[in-house]
């Protein structure tokens, strides 16, 4: 075989994979957000679901957040899973009373956790976390950032979205909670 009709024919499988793909992402059902979180988590339903949670169970996670998207005006997307989760749970019929979810941010994800204005003089952007962060609040979640986090990278804690509580340590909150029978989510 030629090297020229080698390559021609990779480009041809490249083009119709790229063809292909876009089909099949196309073809994907919708995702809805809510019942809990408007605006954020957005998840697929899954109405023949084998395994469904059981609506009278209460359920006590802690969502462990260490990491932070690399810009700083994006969204942090394991912050949103905390919403995914709340969102998955109601549409399959878990009263929100059921769930009680704890949220820590720490290590680099200690940023999220910042006020705008605070967030504003670091970053030189808005804390895009801030309408998430308040949604979550809202629907009963606690959410921490860790003392340590906070001490080593000097936010004080004037400087904490209103909604973010400072704890001693990631691990007080996850040690403390995983006693009450909390689960701990990395």
């Amino acid at each position: 075989m030629t090297k020229r009709l080698s390559v021609s024919i990779l480009l041809f499988a490249a083009s119709l994979f790229c063809l292909t793909a876009g089909a099949r992402a196309q073809d994907k059902p919708p995702t809805h957000d809510g019942p809990y979180i408007k605006g954020y988590g957005a998840v697929f339903a899954v109405p023949d679901a084998d395994f469904k949670p059981p609506t009278d169970h209460v359920f006590k996670v802690i969502f462990s957040v260490t990491r932070t998207p690399k810009s700083a005006s994006e969204l942090n997307s394991n912050i949103d899973t905390v919403a995914r989760y709340l969102n998955m749970q109601g549409q399959a019929g878990v009263p929100l009373k059921n769930m009680k979810l704890a949220l820590i941010l720490h290590g680099p994800a200690g940023k999220d956790a910042l006020s705008n204005a605070a967030y504003q003089a670091r970053y030189h952007t808005d804390n895009p976390n801030l309408g998430l962060l308040e949604a979550l609040h809202q629907a009963g979640v606690a959410i921490y950032i860790c003392g340590q986090t906070a001490a080593a990278r000097g936010f004080a804690k004037k400087e904490l979205a209103p909604q973010v509580q400072l704890s001693l340590s990631a691990l007080t909150v996850m040690t403390t909670l995983a006693g009450e029978g909390y689960v701990v989510m990395p």
